[in-house]
Parts: structure tokens; sequence; C-alpha cells
């Protein structure tokens, strides 16, 4: 069993007994216990072979001891049996946007409902309507969100959300709207998106939302009145609109951002203090003492303003409480990228053309990364050809002038964890980085051995795109992360963020425990054309959810690194 497989069932169960109406302190419990398990880079299996699942937080007794059900049988035997109490469509009922258990047992206790179909039939014939709590807009939306569901099931990649959410944003301000904020994942930076939410202060919601509603790229209003609007674009994006004023912006902005663990945490500290803590903004008694910005809102709680990237409730507001925040690595920190190809592979432009167009974006340095020959469908270098190559980049580089070249090679690590050119090539070369780019099936500890083969060789500077996953496209192949960061560790092995948004690898996760072992992270475009370059903000925003800081990147550095054999 997997970490991720684990905590959906501990979610479900939770889910699940909440629809019963069981206890929601223990229901928060499960709940807390599955982020755990998420964000873990050492696998559970390993945890409870040790014994070790009670060092985790939130495990206790009971927990624990469905966990290792979990792992030595796939099956809990507490959600087996509630699940035998419950009509097997619930569980999809409380998938649909907006709809949680509460709501999933209102409508199967007053109307029998019990299946996705049923729901969406009684939404759309007014049934829903009339019960409590649910009026006929609610009703509508619900139809929407299932309707949506089913168009677009896959999550936006940040890659293509980040740039719609700023051109929309652009055009309102191009119509007077100002001060228009994307909140929730996306402004948390999320590796995907779900819908893009727009937040705006303002006092005439009517122009506002007018405004919205009438963009160009707008296929369909979904709702639009009072000081909301959604609307579906011709990608069939939906973007949803608020509009607060400007004395709430603040918590409206801390609201909607999330994510949901974070807001409940710092809504129960507020509550332990005396306040209440809202969208609206932070209450004693009835008066509003913090709104109208976010620094006001954390403030009041006597918290420092915690950065977007690390609202996920994983240790941020006890960093908080304790002075200990990290100051996040910024894209201005970055002075180099040592992940760049060209047409001596798989590249589209030449090498002067990729540091040309590096420079102009402010890069002190690249290091040129053409593939080896057992890509050869991709135009991999041979010895021969990759010393060619080699001569090439330092002609260019005699040329230029405010930039640094580094001559480099992206290598294939081979299935039983060789490398593709012998150390004596590698070694002429400034920065090395290895990859795994075939035999992806092997199990888990052949492919953390073959890779950690890899970390072990002086040659090797860094190791590329870690778990080989295309988000969306292609799950990543099996592998220890734990041990590979472990080994990068004792060897001084570098490891890549892979800042394309099909990649993000690594994870936020692995960021963070990186950073925990003392393993430096190189943040890289893994450029193909001069327009990829453009990528590096992307690994930047996944490193700042991982904890990173300016001294936990490689080249971060003002000075091009020396590689291992430079002792850096």
């Amino acid at each position: 069993m997997r970490n991720d497989e684990v905590a959906e069932m501990l979610e479900t169960l939770a889910n699940l007994l909440e629809f019963k109406g069981e206890n929601p302190f223990k229901l928060n419990a499960y709940r807390k216990a599955a982020r755990v398990l998420r964000d873990l880079t050492e696998d559970v299996a390993t945890l409870v072979r040790e014994n070790r699942l009670k060092e985790l937080p939130g495990i206790g007794e009971s927990i624990e001891k469905k966990i290792v059900q979990a792992v030595a049988t796939g099956k809990i035997e507490k959600l087996t049996e509630v699940m035998k109490t419950v009509p097997p469509g619930i569980s999809r009922i409380m998938q649909i946007s907006g709809v949680g258990p509460r709501t999933a047992a209102l409508v199967h206790e007053k109307l029998g409902i019990s299946t996705v179909e049923e729901f969406n039939e009684a939404a759309r014939t007014g049934k829903l309507a009339g019960l409590p709590g649910i009026g006929a807009k609610k009703a509508a939306g619900f139809v929407g969100a299932i309707k949506f569901a089913k168009a677009s099931s896959k999550r936006m990649l940040l890659g293509d959300a980040l740039p719609l959410a700023e051109k929309i944003i652009a055009q309102l301000e191009e119509r007077g709207v100002r001060g228009a904020v994307a909140a929730g994942s996306l402004r948390r930076m999320c590796e995907t998106i779900g819908d893009i939410d727009i937040l705006v202060a303002g006092a005439d919601s009517g122009r506002i939302i007018g405004a919205f509603t009438k963009l160009p790229e707008v296929r369909r209003i979904l709702g639009a009145g009072g000081t909301k609007a959604s609307i579906v674009l011709e990608s069939g994006v939906q973007v949803d609109l608020r509009v607060v004023p400007p004395e709430s912006f603040g918590a409206a902005l801390q609201y909607f951002t999330g994510s949901k663990a974070h807001g409940i945490h710092l809504r129960t500290m507020a509550h332990e203090r005396g306040l209440k803590l809202s969208e609206y903004g932070v209450f004693k008694g009835e008066r509003r003492i913090a709104g109208r910005t976010e620094e006001e809102v954390y403030r009041a709680l006597k918290l420092p303003l915690i950065p977007p990237e690390l609202r996920e409730d994983r240790g941020e507001i006890e960093a908080a409480q304790k002075g200990k925040l990290p100051s996040l690595v910024q894209l201005e920190d970055i002075h180099g990228d040592l992940h760049v190809h060209t047409k001596w592979s798989d590249g589209r432009n030449t090498i002067e053309e990729m540091a040309r167009a590096a420079k102009a974006l402010g890069r002190k340095y690249i290091a040129i990364s053409d593939h080896t020959i057992a890509l050869k469908v991709f135009g991999g270098l041979d010895v021969d050809g990759l010393m060619k190559e080699v001569a090439e980049v330092r002609a260019v580089a005699k040329k230029l002038r405010g930039i640094t070249l580094l001559t480099g090679t992206e290598m294939d690590i081979r299935a039983d964890g060789t490398l593709d050119l012998p150390d004596e090539a590698l070694a002429k070369l400034d920065f090395v980085i290895a990859s795994v780019h075939s035999a992806f099936k092997q199990d888990k500890e052949k492919m953390t051995q073959r890779i950690i083969k890899a970390v072990e060789n002086p040659n090797v500077d860094c190791i590329g795109h870690l778990t080989g996953r295309l988000l969306g496209r292609r799950e990543g192949y099996v592998v220890d992360v734990e041990a590979v960061l472990k080994a990068a560790a004792r060897n001084g092995t570098a490891i890549e963020l892979n800042a394309n948004p099909l990649r993000l690898d690594l994870t936020d996760q692995a960021c963070h425990r990186a950073k925990e072992l003392g393993v430096k992270v190189v943040i890289n475009t893994d450029a193909h054309n001069t327009e990829d370059l453009q990528l590096m903000r992307y690994g930047v925003a996944t490193a700042r959810r991982g904890w990173l800081e300016k001294s936990d990147v490689l080249n971060a550095r003002a000075t091009p690194p020396k590689g291992k054999r430079g002792s850096r």
C-alpha cells in the first residue's frame, strides 16, 4: 500500500462516519492522520515494519492499528464495516463540489438519494431546493458542478492556470477593476489547480461583476449577482469571482486562499483567545478588530504573516509562533540554470541562442546539458559528439560577456545503474546530471538502488527529475525517495527540482525533506527552447511550498557551483 492509498482510506472512513453522524473530533483525527501520511517521504510500510508509526504527529493507538491493517491486508476493518452500512454511491455524491457528508446525509434522509444520478435529477427538477439550507440557486449550482466535473475531470497544471489567471486580472484592470487577486490553491501555488478563484475589494460590486462577465473568453455565465459570479471560459475552465468590502478584504483573502486545514487551525486559535475569525474579519464580540489586510488578521492572532505557499497546516503555524518561519527563496535569488538542452540533442535552439536568452532573463550562468547516447532517438551524444559540443560551448563562451557557460550533460542512468558515458569523459565536464529515462517498470528496490548507484558516483553532481512523473499524463516510477535523499546527503549529490509544470519533480514534501537532510536542491528549467527558460518561476513556487531558503538552493549562488569534484 502506498502512502496516498492508506491516506485515502482514512479520509473515506472519516467522510462516511460523518455521514452517519459520528463525533467530529474523531473524524478530524482521521483526516489529520491522512494529511500526515500524504506528506511523508518515507514509506508507511517501513514505519509499520520498524514500529515507528507513533513517532508521527496525530497517530495514536487506534489509528496506528488501522494503518497496520491497511499495510498488511490492503483493508481497514472499520472501513469495511462502515461501508456495509452506507449505500455505495454516497462516497461519489460527497465528491461533488460543494457537497459534504452533511449534505449527503440530508438528501439521503429526506429524499432517499444514494447515487450521483439521483442527486443530479433531484437538483435539476427542484426537489433539492426545498431542503433546509438548499435553495434554488444552490441546487442549480450542484447541477453545474456535476456537469463541469464530467466535462473536465482533470485539474489544470499550475503552468496553465497561473498565466490564465494573470490574463484575466490584466483584462479586468483594462476595464477599470483594480486590486484583483487570485486566491485558492493557485495562490498557494499547488502543482495542480481546480477552479480559478479571484477576489476583488470594492464597493461597486455590480460594475465589477459586469466587467467580469463580459470578458472576451466567456463561454457561459453560471451565475452573477450580488457579490459573486461564476463563468466558464472557452477553454472549459471555470473562474469564480467574489467582491468584498475593503475593510474585509484581508480576512477574505486569507479565508479563500486556504488551505482548509490551515484555516481551521487559525479559527481554533482565535476561539481560544476569545475571538472569532471569518472571511469578514477578526471580531472581539461584535467589534471587528482586524480584516483590512492579511497582516492585520495574522497580527490579531499574534502571528507574523505566513506566506501563502506554506499554508497547508504542516507546521507553519507552530514555526510562526516560535519566530522560525523560513525566509523563502525568491525568483530573483536564482542566478543560474544548470539543465539546458540545445540542437545538439532534442532542443530547438543553438547554444548561443539559449545563452543570450538566459542572459536577457538575468541569469549569470547556465550549463548546457544535452542527452547522451542511450537516448539516440532524441539526438543523444556519444563521447566523441559530447567533446565536440564542449568545444562549441567554450567557443561561444569566449564571444559572450555577462554570462558564464558551463559544459555538462544529462546522462542516462541505465537499468543496471551504470552510466551512459565513461567516468573519464564525465570528469572533463563542469556539471553532470544523471537521470532515468527507461525501464520505468522496475520494482522499487531495483529502481532505488539503480539511482543510488548514480548518486554515489563522484562524477555525478545532480540527479534529474527524481520520480520521472508527468503530471496528468504518467505516474512516476516507484522509488524510495527517502533512501535516495539520504544517499545524496552522504555523497554531497544535489537533487533537481525540475521546474517544468508537467514535472515539478521534486515534490514540495520531498523538497522539505531534502532541506531537513541538508541535501542541496537545484531548481532547473530543463529548457528545450528559449521560451522554456521562463519556467523557472514554477520551480521556485514549488521550492517555496517545500520551505526552501536561498541557502538550500545550489543555483541561488551568484557564482557557478563547482560540482562535487570541486567540493561545490
